[in-house]
Order: structure tokens, then sequence, then C-alpha cells
């Protein structure tokens, strides 16, 4: 039986599979399954009864999402699928293994997903930068057109499904679902008010569901070979196997599929070797530049949302990255800073005011112009930008390397204020 659904067909060192070769490995089952009957209602009971949880960050069941998707015949006739391919996390590189490694894979868990919500068109919002991914999945898209998997009335059953892709201009709040709608429609990526929330009232008024590419990706190993399958490829509390990546000076970086539930130090010291010679290991933010840092002495917890939860931090992303003791905590904190304040929206104050006050400070630390009033300022700020203090969750995310950093390297960004310098410059 499978046991890493979403890596199967990728070898980077090759093209990713075609069509054919994509089908000879149990590629588009899912899709043959529906046409033999399988029913709207069947596919979601189906990925509720998974217990599949977002995987862009938030960790939201995906069954439970697609519920609030208004049904029946009253309801509007069009519905949206948008898949948030941005991948603007920093640290976080997971989404471009999958589109640039097997593009059938996140295509096949588009139309289970647009079936389900009976969606007639989707949005692939791909960060620009992304190009070979822009040149993969066209091909794709091309060849699933070609073979009847896209357009109207999809083998047999009466579903029409059209994909169309989207460039994105570049901006990290575009990885806010109602930013990215924003994007979309052509407006300023700016978040909106919510409710309604995009499965009520999303891209041009009409029910959207924005999903991550690997939830997508997990979708067809679920409707073909099954829950009971799907549940025991974990080994904790969460369900499935997930990406995982390393970056930072450990001897092999990379990106790897696992379990949910191994414990971190198999991910750190296994997989990616562990620290560089002559390094120690100092703490790591698990999942991407937006959470809190975590020490050694959590290296034992395992990969899970609700176990990293405990601990003060998120699994988000599940893109680790590594700060080693030769590395200035204080400009890891600076550097995360500076591209959060440049990346802001400008929508509302806490933010736009704020992240670029809290950037200038770590400009001063690092020029060694920092003061005791300036240590005091960061921690208030913490407080100013944090939940229920911003329109979205930009500013929150920041604080979480931010307010971590403060806590548990409290003598580095002391030693900039007294000594004036940065200490780990030689």
């Amino acid at each position: 039986m499978v046991t890493n659904p979403l890596t199967k067909n990728i070898d980077m060192s090759r093209p990713p599979l075609d069509i054919a070769a994509y089908e000879a490995n149990d590629g588009y089952q899912s899709v043959h399954a529906i046409a033999k009957g399988l029913s709207p209602e069947d596919v979601l009971e189906l990925v509720k009864g998974s217990g599949l949880k977002g995987r862009g960050g938030a960790g939201f069941p995906t069954g439970l999402k697609w519920s609030f998707v208004p049904r029946g015949d009253n309801s509007p006739k069009q519905k949206y699928l948008v898949v948030n391919a941005d991948e603007m996390e920093p640290g976080t590189f997971k989404d471009r293994l999958l589109m640039e490694g097997d593009p059938h894979l996140m295509l096949e868990g588009m139309i289970i997903a647009a079936y389900t919500i009976q969606a007639s068109k989707a949005y692939i919002f791909l960060r620009g930068e992304y190009t070979v991914s822009e040149l993969v999945l066209r091909n794709a898209i091309k060849e699933a057109y070609e073979k009847g998997y896209l357009g109207k009335d999809i083998l047999g059953t009466g579903f029409d499904f059209d994909i169309i892709m989207h460039t994105s201009a570049g901006r990290y709040i575009c990885g806010e679902e109602t930013a990215l709608l924003n994007a979309l429609e052509g407006k300023r990526a700016n978040p909106r008010a919510k409710p309604p929330f995009p499965q009520v009232s999303g891209l041009w008024g009409k029910p959207t569901i924005v999903n991550n590419v690997e939830t997508l990706c997990n979708l067809p190993g679920i409707l073909t070979y099954g829950i009971d399958w799907y549940q025991g490829l974990g080994k904790g509390n969460d369900h499935g196997t997930k990406l995982f990546g390393v970056s930072g000076k450990v001897k092999t970086p990379g990106c790897w599929e696992l379990p949910l539930g191994l414990p971190i130090r198999e991910l750190l010291e296994g997989y990616a070797g562990g620290m560089q010679d002559g390094l120690e290991l100092r703490g790591f933010l698990p999942g991407g530049g937006s959470t809190d840092f975590m020490l050694p002495e959590h290296l034992d917890i395992t990969l899970d949302y609700d176990e990293i939860a405990k601990v003060g931090s998120r699994l988000a992303t599940g893109t680790m990255i590594v700060l080693d003791d030769k590395t200035c905590p204080v400009g890891m904190v600076g550097n995360l800073m500076k591209f959060f304040a440049h990346e802001s929206c400008g929508f509302c104050t806490p933010c736009r005011d704020g992240l670029p006050w809290v950037d200038q400070i770590f400009r001063d630390f690092e020029n060694g112009e920092g003061s005791e009033k300036d240590l005091q300022i960061l921690h208030d700020h913490v407080t100013y930008l944090g939940p229920g203090r911003t329109f979205c969750a930009l500013a929150p995310g920041a604080t979480a390397p931010l307010g971590s950093g403060l806590k548990y390297f409290k003598e580095d960004f002391e030693k900039h204020i007294t000594e004036k310098r940065c200490s780990y410059r030689h």
C-alpha cells in the first residue's frame, strides 16, 4: 500500500509524469470513482471522515470548511474554487515541490474539491516568481483537457469544470484568503471584513473555497485508498502525511513527506542530518517565519498541530527555520521584521505604522544605537500588534518570532544595547 501519496511520483532529476504515466500509477482514479456514482455529499463525508486539515498554515478541518458552502436549489448556481499557490511565507517551499514535481496530483485534487462544492470554475493563484511551476501546470492542464478530465461533461457526469491560471503580482498579504480574492478581482490586496466568509460570499460575491496546494494534493489518496488507509498514515493525533522542510545550517536541508506525529528530533537530526559540524542548535521556527521560536528542549515534541500549540507555537506550514549558535537571533528576528514591515498592505494602523517602527528599532540595534527604552517598545508592540488588534493575521504573525525571540534570547538583545554592537560579528 502507498505510504507516500504526496511524493510517490516525484523525482526532481526528471520531468514530471505526463498524464499517461500518472494514470498508470493510480492517477485520476478518484475522478473515475465519481463518474461511477459518488455524489458530492458522498465525497464531502469521505473528506470529513479522513480528518484532513488544511496545510496552508491554519490547520482548519477541510471537510468542515467545505460544508459551509450553500447547497440546494436556492443556493447560487455559480461557485468558485481558488487554489492558494502564492507561497510567500518565509522558509516555505513545499507547494513548489508539488506543483513542479507532480502537477496532475494537484489538478486531480482540484477536480475533487470543485465537484464536492459544485464549482464550475477554478483559479490557480500562483506566485509570480514560480515560472517553472507555471509552465509545468499549463502543460498538465492542457493534457487534462485533452483527456476529458476538464471541460464540459467530465466523464459523462454532467459536471463542467474549467481552470484558469492567474500569476500573482506578488505580495505576502495575498496569503490571507480575502486579500487574495481582492487581488484576483483586480483590486488592491487588502483583507476583507468577515463575516461574510468566502464560503458564502467570496470571489465576485459568490460562494468560494480557497484551499492550499498541499491540502488539495491529499484528496486523491483519500478517495482512491479510503479513510482507514489515510488515518493509518499518521503516527499521532493528526491524520495523513505532510511535507516538512528544514532550512538553515543543517547538514542536509530539504523537504520530505513524513507522517504527522513524528518527533521533531527525527526530522531535524535524522532527515536533515543535524547541525553542521562546529555548530549547535539554539532554536527553530517550526512552521515558517510567522511562528514562535521553539528550543532544543522541545525536540521530542511530535509534529502535530495540537502538540506544538501546547508549547506556544504553531505547526503552520511545517517548514522549519533553524537558528544555530553562531547566528545572531536579534539579526534573524530583525530580518523577519524587515520582511513583514515591507509586506504590510497598509490597511490598518497597528500594522502600517507599528511594523516599520519595529523594523527601525532593529536597524538601530544593528547600528549600535539601541536603548533600554527601545527594548520596552518592542515588548509593547507584541501586545499592540497581537491577535484582535489588527484587521488580519499578518501583524500577529510577525509578533510570533518577535515575542518569543524577546523571551528566549533576552541576553542577546541586552548585549546589543550594552555593547553597542552585534557580538556575533567578527
